[in-house]
């Protein structure tokens, strides 16, 4: 979906690119599919604050997402595309053949009047979800499963796509939107097609408003505060950060160093790392 910018009737809206979304429905979300989002700014159960720049913002109501697609056999029609407050990509509302109603993500040129259908069976059309096993060498998927029967956990974001590159046993070789590639088992379930709205990389805020209205708050250095707020705090005036690489605020190495676990069992699945990737462009 295009981008539009804007006349340059204010400061906050010289820079402004919004998106386009005359093709989505102006319409209220299914009241059956929408829970009340509550709000907790970055607290915890202790009202200390665990994920700093969180606060404030629109009211939003979560739309409850069919990531399993586990309803086989059944066609669907999709009735509406919607914009979701709380993803970066949109959503499609289906109408099953048995009355059922449910929210899918909106893969690249769904259209509103198609039908889409899940199982062993299904064609390999856009919008359609069936396991890997199933699907052609060299398809683009997204919104893929990790373990059998969990859902999508992979590919969901505005313009994620996945392709299966090979088979190998129980296993396929997936190579994920970083350059990764990863075994999974060929069990899983898989959508077809890349995710909707990829130029959503292109839009811009124009003024910090736009971004409190998401419930995002300021960002302040470190180096602007004091000693006993942050490790590169204090002195008089503009100090250097007086120790050996920057730090976080609880004081671990940042800028290099790895924090990944060693030993992740999620590292035996990955065939190449996405740094290897990068190394053979």
């Amino acid at each position: 979906m295009p981008v539009k910018t804007h006349k340059p009737t204010s400061a906050g809206r010289r820079f402004y690119i919004s998106l386009d979304t005359s093709a989505l429905d102006k319409k209220e979300p299914e009241r059956n599919l929408v829970v009340t989002k509550k709000k907790q700014s970055g607290r915890n159960n202790q009202g200390r604050v665990t994920v700093r720049h969180q606060g404030g913002g629109h009211a939003r109501k979560i739309r409850l997402i069919d990531f399993k697609r586990d309803k086989e056999g059944v066609p669907a029609k999709v009735a509406a595309l919607e914009y979701d407050p709380n993803r970066s990509a949109f959503i499609a509302l289906l109408h099953y053949a048995d009355g059922d109603k449910r929210y899918i993500l909106a893969p690249d040129k769904l259209e509103r009047g198609m039908t889409v259908i899940s199982g062993p069976a299904s064609p390999i059309r856009v919008g359609n979800s069936l396991p890997i096993e199933k699907i052609p060498l060299g398809t683009e998927v997204h919104n893929i499963e990790l373990q059998p029967g969990r859902g999508g956990q992979i590919c969901r974001s505005a313009g994620g796509m996945a392709q299966v590159i090979a088979k190998q046993g129980p296993y396929a070789h997936v190579r994920m939107p970083s350059g990764e590639v990863r075994l999974i088992s060929t069990a899983c379930r898989a959508t077809i097609g890349t995710v909707s709205n990829s130029d959503h990389k292109n839009i811009q805020d124009g003024k910090a408003g736009r971004k409190r209205w998401r419930g995002v708050r300021p960002t302040v250095r470190g180096s602007a505060m004091g000693s006993h707020d942050h490790p590169h705090g204090g002195g008089e005036g503009k100090a250097p950060i007086g120790q050996p690489g920057p730090r976080s605020p609880w004081g671990w190495k940042t800028l290099g160093v790895k924090t990944r676990k060693k030993r992740n069992p999620s590292d035996n699945f990955v065939v190449r790392t996405r740094h290897e990737a990068k190394k053979r462009r």
